[in-house]
């Protein structure tokens, strides 16, 4: 089977969804958010995970020009077979798993850890990477924005990425929205947006705003395919799944400290500077608890 199949049929998903049915854009999104297990799964169980009907699925494989849901499905399941082999429990987290029920939870909380972090480091490109560093620094303003769950991964990003990239600046401020902070943005400018599932009606509509200015997109997310009226120039892919209700944010930290590394490369002596300049602050101001010696 020609391997490239799979590859392509992702790309015509991805293409062709802002023309899809509401149904069959919760199908599209779902197989290529999880090709590995829309190639294992039966029509009808992978029905139940994507939230539609097997006719949507059906459907959708049609007009995808397949003549069957089970000639969409097979480069799916061929590769998954292919790239069979699946890892086994390391030995520590085997050892905890057989202790007591608690083991149990703590291993299955520690092998998805261990998994998506690996499955989010994996699907990164070091030349995509290379040319997000180049257009980070290129730009006159890069905003960060993030609500809810995923601010505490924009906080990190700024508090450190600002070493590297001075332009860089966390928003909303000031309690405001972050539209109202993007008043100013211009052609020239960088918005960077972290959201996962569900979409923050806040973040999507400050992508929306930043685009009709002219500014550039970096989206930090979980699929790659968040809104279809959205054209990011990158995308930044990280897996959050988990074990209990929320995600997991492991994998998304993975992907940040890449593109904080990318950053510090490209900052160089000017990054190392300043990170020393912050040090000497602190250290002046006594930001660091001392142990004081006992008399």
């Amino acid at each position: 089977m020609d391997p490239t199949l799979k590859a392509n049929t992702i790309a015509a998903l991805k293409t062709g969804i802002s023309e899809f049915t509401p149904q069959m854009r919760t199908a599209a999104k779902y197989v290529v958010d999880q090709p590995s297990s829309f190639g294992l799964d039966s029509i009808r169980e992978t029905a139940r995970k994507a939230k539609v009907s097997t006719y949507t699925l059906v459907n959708m494989a049609k007009n995808l020009g397949f003549p069957s849901y089970e000639a969409f499905r097979q480069p799916f399941r061929h590769a998954l077979v292919s790239g069979a082999g699946g890892q086994s429990d390391p030995g520590w987290v085997g050892k905890m798993r057989g202790q007591s029920e608690f083991g149990t939870v703590y291993a299955d909380a520690a092998k998805n850890t261990l998994n998506i972090v690996t499955n989010s480091m994996e699907r990164q490109q070091p030349e995509i990477l290379e040319a997000i560093a180049d257009m980070l620094v290129a730009a006159d303003t890069v905003y960060l924005t993030a609500v809810r769950s995923s601010y505490a991964v924009a906080y990190y990003l700024h508090y450190v990425g600002r070493m590297a990239l001075p332009s860089l600046q966390l928003i909303p401020r000031h309690h405001n929205s972050a539209i109202d902070d993007l008043n100013d943005a211009k052609p020239g400018d960088v918005l960077i947006a972290i959201t996962v599932t569900p979409y923050s009606r806040e973040t999507i509509e400050a992508c929306a705003f930043a685009k009709k200015k002219g500014v550039s997109l970096l989206l930090i997310t979980d699929s790659e395919v968040v809104s279809p009226d959205l054209a990011p120039e990158h995308t930044l892919v990280a897996s959050v799944l988990s074990t209990h209700h929320f995600g997991c944010f492991s994998g998304m930290m993975a992907v940040v400290e890449l593109l904080i590394a990318s950053l510090m490369n490209r900052g160089g002596a000017r990054a190392r500077s300043r990170i020393k300049s912050y040090e000497d602050l602190r250290i002046a101001h006594n930001a660091y608890w001392v142990s004081q010696k006992k008399h």
